[in-house]
């Protein structure tokens, strides 16, 4: 990446859920190279604090989004952090009972842990959130939102029920989002970065070929283009807002 990529998204402030491993810990790689100030949140202390030491400038925050008391401290420490919010990526994901299991021999509690998870905590995050995201709307910024999503929210995969399952709420949900927010300037989109090389995909699928998986890195390059263009945009839309209307 040269310097001038670097500081394409230059001072933008940007959440993210899963911060540690796989595609989250790509994404706060990518972004605080291209100059975004970046809080990222997950469960584990040691792995956050390890994050936040190599990443010069992030901020990590333990937490866990299945959990409904934890929500508005994460909301709270990421515009705190940040000084306000511009992007919402909610990456943190649970495959849901390992080794997959079908779904008559799914337990409910294990569903049920799937939709705190997947839905739940995303819904909710992204709501504590509203009031940041849509300030940053007035102020010209991208106000975005990112649920990370799977082809097994599209195709049923027997096994990959409770994730898939969660994960087709998170894309119905994230369209809804979509639709009654972009009047306040909010857009919400769904991500499907596909196979990856991550620890819950080598849960998932213990003997994949890790080959023929595409790299967290590369996910996170596409998911930080999509960011760039919607920055891109919403600059171009304010600068319309600010020009003297023609004499």
């Amino acid at each position: 990446m040269n310097p001038q990529q670097q500081q394409t998204l230059s001072g933008l402030r940007v959440g993210i859920t899963g911060g540690t491993s796989g595609l989250g810990l790509a994404l706060v790689e990518d972004l605080v190279a291209r100059g975004a100030k970046v809080a990222f949140v997950a469960r584990d202390a040691a792995r956050v604090l390890a994050v936040a030491t190599q990443n010069t400038g992030a901020h990590g925050i333990v937490g866990d989004v299945s959990r409904k008391q934890d929500i508005y401290p994460i909301a709270l420490q990421f515009t705190g952090a940040l000084g306000g919010l511009d992007v919402l990526i909610n990456n943190a994901s649970t495959l849901g009972p390992v080794p997959l299991v079908l779904l008559a021999d799914t337990e409910c509690e294990d569903l049920e842990a799937a939709l705190r998870t997947n839905v739940l905590g995303p819904f909710r995050l992204t709501k504590a959130s509203l009031g940041a995201l849509a300030a940053a709307a007035r102020e010209g910024g991208p106000a975005l939102v990112i649920n990370i999503s799977s082809d097994a929210a599209v195709n049923a995969y027997a096994g990959w029920g409770a994730y898939g399952a969660s994960k087709a709420a998170l894309a119905h949900l994230s369209r809804i989002w979509d639709e009654e927010l972009r009047a306040q300037g909010v857009r919400v989109v769904v991500v499907d970065p596909g196979d990856m090389d991550t620890p819950m995909h080598a849960l998932a699928v213990p003997d994949a070929d890790r080959a023929s998986l595409k790299r967290p890195a590369d996910a996170a390059r596409a998911i930080v283009a999509l960011i760039e263009a919607r920055t891109e945009e919403a600059a171009n839309a304010r600068r319309i807002r600010t020009e003297p209307a023609p004499a």
